[in-house]
């Protein structure tokens, strides 16, 4: 079993392909599980809106029997209305769990070292565990091998980009990670994942020319080039990456048959043009569903006795 679910770094190769095969067994046959969660309360509390996480967490929860509780950003006003402390040690007296989506990455770390029950990340400014997790099992799910595939990683070095440094780097895949120079991925975490890759045989490259970068891609993903808290930071995001944007001509340079994938929310337009997005290589939302697979999976490794 899993104690927290806080960020892929924690998980071994092992763990991370456990948990891809149970999601596999829950997607096939979802009736052998619906009791895992059977007297068990799993309370989402987000400080940032949300639509796949939540409905993923909420109907992950319900499914598998068990009850969940969703409170708003207004409603508890972490570390406002209450101290990030006193909410923790509260809702590990009365539920199961907590999925929590904040701002800071810290918030997490605070929450965490003060809950006794297990915590999961549903998005920081630092990770995204929940989403690559998801992202990954699509991969498994259509027989993409990510250590035998080229997959390429276009836009912001942000949350999602970490995450799948850290899981491309603990599994040994192949990925390239093209940003603009100032938006590259945090060094500390870049670090972590050269030594894991040390270990795993993983390659990791970092890149600043699409064009080169995205050659011979078998997958393609971007993201959002302006994440939420980053608003004030707009107009000069737009300006640094308008030559990253994921669009018919650059796609022409990745292999045909190369998957698109996208995280959600999509400005289209932006880091990704409507037709690349619609197209029939495009996975995006095969990724939205398995999100909610593969919250099941994350929940009963943490409440239900497996994984």
């Amino acid at each position: 079993m899993l104690n927290n679910f806080i960020s892929l770094r924690y998980l071994s190769k092992v763990k991370i392909d456990g948990l891809l095969v149970l999601t596999r067994e829950i997607k096939s046959f979802p009736h052998k599980y619906e009791n895992k969660l059977k007297n068990k309360t799993v309370a989402l509390l987000f400080q940032k809106p949300s639509l796949r996480t939540k409905t993923s967490f909420c109907l992950a929860t319900s499914q598998l029997g068990g009850n969940y509780i969703y409170f708003s950003p207004e409603e508890v006003n972490l570390g406002k209305r209450e101290s990030i402390v006193d909410v923790a040690r509260t809702l590990s007296r009365y539920v199961n769990c907590v999925v929590l989506r904040t701002f800071s990455h810290k918030v997490i770390t605070k929450f965490v070292s003060a809950s006794t029950i297990p915590v999961i990340n549903g998005l920081s400014d630092l990770l995204h565990p929940c989403q690559v997790l998801g992202d990954l099992f699509t991969l498994y799910e259509l027989g993409r091998d990510v250590r035998k595939i080229k997959f390429v990683y276009i836009g912001d070095g942000n949350n999602v980009c970490h995450s799948f440094i850290y899981a491309f780097s603990i599994v040994g895949g192949n990925l390239t990670v093209i940003t603009p120079k100032k938006y590259e991925p945090n060094q500390r975490i870049l670090k972590e994942a050269r030594d894991f890759a040390k270990i795993s045989g993983a390659k990791l490259e970092i890149l600043n020319n699409p064009q080169e970068g995205i050659k011979n891609a078998d997958v393609v993903y971007t993201d959002v080039w302006v994440s939420m808290g980053k608003e004030e930071e707009e107009a000069e995001r737009m300006k640094a990456f308008e030559k990253f944007q994921v669009n018919r001509e650059i796609m022409q340079l990745a292999k045909k048959d190369c998957l698109v994938m996208h995280c959600l929310p999509a400005h289209r337009g932006q880091e990704i043009t409507s037709d690349v997005l619609d197209s029939k290589n495009s996975i995006v939302f095969l990724q939205v569903e398995n999100r909610l697979h593969t919250a099941k999976a994350i929940l009963i490794s943490l409440l239900g006795g497996e994984g």
